[in-house]
């Protein structure tokens, strides 16, 4: 292997976000317009062949962790092929999928047998009219039937990412809390952040974690904050008191991680992105499609990653939200 990917401020680089479309069948509004999307020209997204040979040089540069997102990532037709060709390349160690759940049951036993181990499952509400508040569609019944799903097919950990919004969200809070407790699953609490199409974030809109932690410790029980599993994951992890139910908190907003960042992401259409908010692109598919030698394209992930910033900057008055929304760029 070739020198790690390491940035100008020392943050070693690993996990590699792979979106394999920017295709959804659900409209949340903190992340697409609710009609007249226009999606990217299907012979613009990346074959399988060409992120299985994206996935090879990314390990070079030690890449060891890949997680699979969208849009939504099932609506990608074969996806457990494309599982089953990564899971095979020499290196990659862990491989993850993020969805909205809605085909998750017809498809969770060919994912766990292509190799994929891991899933989270984005889900704002625990109520199906309140669901349909949030996706702007129906389909929460199918969401609780494919975790389920994930459940018997052998996934661990099965992860619920649920987006916090002051104003829409508190009264969800205590039966998220519930139902990790009762199904076993990890419930994760991801603030609110700048990535909606319509441009309508407001940092008021913000539900913070700590108010989360005090709520569910107040209603339920205490929260104890657990070790984490990995100081680079973006994640605080909390147990309740009595050891049943873990519950965990992507601040982006109240306690960015921007610091201990570990990530780099390439979108549907081949863009190599080195911040979730990052204004900046390095464009990989017409290297990739006019052959060009992998020492060439490893190159310019190293100057992709040595350009990136310290931080987000969210909080400040220099924040400027990235022109792709979040289905665009990929979760």
């Amino acid at each position: 292997m070739n020198a790690p990917l390491i940035d100008s401020f020392g943050r070693v680089h690993d996990n590699l976000r792979i979106s394999v479309t920017d295709r959804c069948n659900i409209r949340c509004f903190y992340c697409m317009p609710a009609e007249n999307v226009t999606f990217m020209d299907r012979r613009d997204l990346l074959t399988f062949e060409e992120l299985e040979r994206f996935a090879r040089i990314a390990v070079t540069l030690g890449i060891t962790k890949l997680r699979l997102t969208g849009g939504e990532p099932l609506v990608r037709r074969n996806l457990d092929e494309l599982v089953r060709r990564l899971a095979a390349v020499p290196g990659i160690q862990d491989i993850g999928l993020t969805t909205n759940g809605l085909l998750l049951a017809d498809q969770a036993e060919a994912l766990f047998a292509a190799g994929l181990r891991r899933i989270n499952v984005s889900l704002d509400a625990l109520d199906p009219v309140r669901f349909k508040e949030f996706t702007r569609r129906d389909g929460y019944e199918k969401v609780i039937e494919g975790i389920h799903a994930a459940k018997r097919a052998g996934f661990d950990p099965i992860k619920i990412n649920a987006v916090s919004v002051r104003g829409m969200t508190e009264d969800q809070v205590v039966p998220f809390g519930h139902f990790a407790r009762e199904t076993g699953v990890e419930v994760r609490f991801i603030e609110y952040m700048p990535l909606d199409a319509d441009a309508a974030w407001e940092r008021e809109k913000v539900l913070f974690a700590q108010e989360i932690v005090d709520q569910l410790s107040a209603e339920i029980q205490p929260l104890v904050a657990l070790p984490p599993r990995d100081t680079r994951a973006p994640a605080t992890d909390y147990e309740f008191a009595d050891g049943i139910g873990r519950i965990g908190f992507i601040a982006s907003v109240s306690q960015p991680f921007c610091l201990s960042c570990n990530r780099i992401r390439i979108t549907a259409d081949g863009k190599l992105r080195n911040c979730l908010f990052s204004l900046e692109e390095t464009d990989l598919r017409g290297l990739l499609r006019e052959g060009a030698p992998d020492d060439e394209i490893a190159a310019l992930v190293r100057q992709s990653v040595s350009a990136k910033k310290e931080g987000h900057e969210i909080n400040t008055a220099r924040f400027v939200q990235p022109e792709r929304p979040m289905y665009s760029i990929g979760g």
